[in-house]
């Protein structure tokens, strides 16, 4: 999983609550668990007028020129800022994979679905709680300005507006450990290769019969 220390990227605005699991990476699209090749198909049904389905090719599909993803000034994106219970739904891993993919690493908003918060730590997602007055403020900003950026800092939990102000931010001590050290579940296992393999081997000595 690639580390994440600091980012200063575009913000594009999901101006909607309840953004589901199944709007952020469609069903027909989870047959895949390489996690990825989800970019492309990113909050499909909104961001084509076809209905898309696995094999086809993108770049002949009709675009919804109105969907946000697709006006020229949030192009590169890789910060997005949502509204309330983003995430929502199904308990699909494939929604962090599409969001990763398509070049998010961090998602901003008021709160988010239990196991999409959990599911996209562990895939490398920065997930950032702010109170709806300051999320407020920052779709009114990032409306107001083209290629709004924002700097996020997740060693001092400090986000950094384009004036030099700046908005703290909380996270879980252990969960920003991972992110910083890039570790997924089996880079956490593999910190304890050595203890592993000596419980294998004294496994052979008191039980050689299991192998």
């Amino acid at each position: 999983m690639e580390k994440f220390i600091s980012l200063k990227a575009i913000v594009a605005p999901m101006d909607r609550p309840n953004v589901d699991t199944d709007a952020i990476i469609p069903k027909q699209f989870l047959k895949s668990i390489k996690r990825t090749g989800f970019g492309p198909n990113l909050f499909d049904e909104w961001r084509y007028l076809d209905h898309g389905e696995p094999g086809m090719d993108n770049a002949k599909r009709q675009l919804n020129e109105d969907f946000v993803l697709n006006q020229p000034r949030y192009h590169g994106a890789q910060i997005l800022l949502a509204r309330e219970n983003f995430g929502c739904g199904s308990s699909r891993e494939h929604a962090p994979w599409a969001l990763l993919d398509y070049g998010f690493r961090v998602v901003i908003a008021p709160s988010f679905a239990d196991i999409f918060y959990s599911n996209s730590f562990k895939n490398g997602i920065l997930l950032i709680k702010l109170e709806t007055g300051v999320i407020d403020n920052l779709f009114n900003d990032v409306a107001a300005t083209e290629g709004y950026e924002l700097i996020i800092d997740l060693e001092t939990q400090i986000i950094t507006k384009p004036d030099g102000s700046t908005v703290k931010f909380d996270v879980d001590e252990f969960r920003k450990h991972r992110l910083l050290n890039g570790l997924d579940d089996i880079g956490l296992t593999l910190q304890h290769t050595d203890d592993i393999k000596a419980y294998e081997q004294r496994r052979r000595t008191e039980a050689p019969w299991l192998f």
